[in-house]
């Protein structure tokens, strides 16, 4: 199917369903700007939240006890991410176990990184699971989650092609996985190039694209060199000469994620994932441009009633 098939008119469209990842903090003051996100996006009724896992299980404790408080006190469906890396099955399964208890229902599966780092060969831990098929088929065992898995539009680094990374996805979702979230990518034809691909393979669960509005040029440029995204030099162009104008570049950031999102729309998208960075306003405002709207509390309601 050709990508041009994607496209379709706004009128009459199905409705926008978003999600938001985040990350668990570390410090005393990036948990408050981590929960003033989550106040600012919550109103707009997300899909769902993830929250994501450090290399090597690095953040578990950081990142349950994120997940628990979103679900205590929170109208907010969690999704916990978690790996293989450095774990036995006993002890990822224990995690797993750890969240059904804390009332979580979804788990973003993922192999990880490895412990020493991005660019270090992967070892499967011997007595753990060895890829992220083998932790799919591991938490459906222990639980009616429902799970997602990830998606690489342009292969995963350490991916021999990217026919070889489509039948990993293939394997995950014949474990069980429910849904594929992308790596973020910058140009919209990539996307749609890759979901022709998987659909022709037989994999038909959807394909979430994973949108990261870029907050900070150089870093997102890092991120994406890690990751194994390219970064398109109109893309590079836009940002120039703004390392110092914080408040031009947070409005060129605005416009890019702005054109990227509605013209997904406009080729049929209905499902985004915001990689937040922790960050709710360039979020909120793309959100706002998709038609997504805040519900006011009840008591404003009665106010202005009066």
């Amino acid at each position: 199917m050709p990508a041009s098939t994607y496209r379709a008119s706004r009128e009459g469209c199905r409705p926008i369903r978003v999600s938001f990842e985040f990350f668990p903090p570390k410090t005393e003051e990036m948990e408050k700007t981590l929960w003033s996100s989550i106040e600012r996006l919550a109103p707009l009724h997300p899909s769902f939240v993830s929250v994501t896992y450090g290399a090597g299980g690095s953040t578990r404790e950081r990142t349950h006890n994120t997940v628990a408080r979103m679900v205590r006190e929170t109208n907010l469906k969690p999704a916990a991410h978690l790996t293989c890396v450095n774990a036995t099955k006993d002890e990822v399964d224990e995690v797993v176990r750890a969240y059904w208890e804390a009332g979580v229902r979804h788990i973003v599966a993922l192999r990880g990184d490895p412990a020493e780092g991005v660019g270090n060969a992967y070892a499967p831990h011997p007595g753990g699971y060895q890829q992220t098929c083998d932790l799919v088929a591991g938490i459906k065992r222990i639980g009616d989650f429902q799970v997602s898995v990830s998606g690489y539009p342009e292969k995963h680094p350490e991916a021999t092609s990217l026919d070889a990374d489509i039948d990993a996805l293939k394997a995950k979702v014949d474990a069980g996985a429910d849904r594929a979230i992308t790596q973020f990518f910058f140009e919209n034809d990539v996307y749609l190039r890759y979901v022709d691909r998987v659909r022709a393979r037989g994999i038909d669960i959807p394909v979430v694209p994973g949108i990261l509005p870029v907050q900070n040029f150089k870093q997102a440029s890092n991120f994406a060199r890690r990751t194994g995204a390219s970064v398109p030099e109109w893309l590079a162009h836009r940002f120039e000469g703004l390392d110092d104008d914080v408040d031009t570049r947070r409005l060129i950031a605005g416009a890019v994620a702005a054109e990227q999102v509605l013209d997904l729309v406009d080729r049929g998208i209905h499902d985004f994932h915001f990689y937040s960075m922790n960050r709710a306003d360039l979020v909120y405002a793309i959100c706002h441009l998709l038609g997504l709207r805040a519900e006011k509390p009840a008591v404003a309601a009665e106010r202005v009633a009066a």
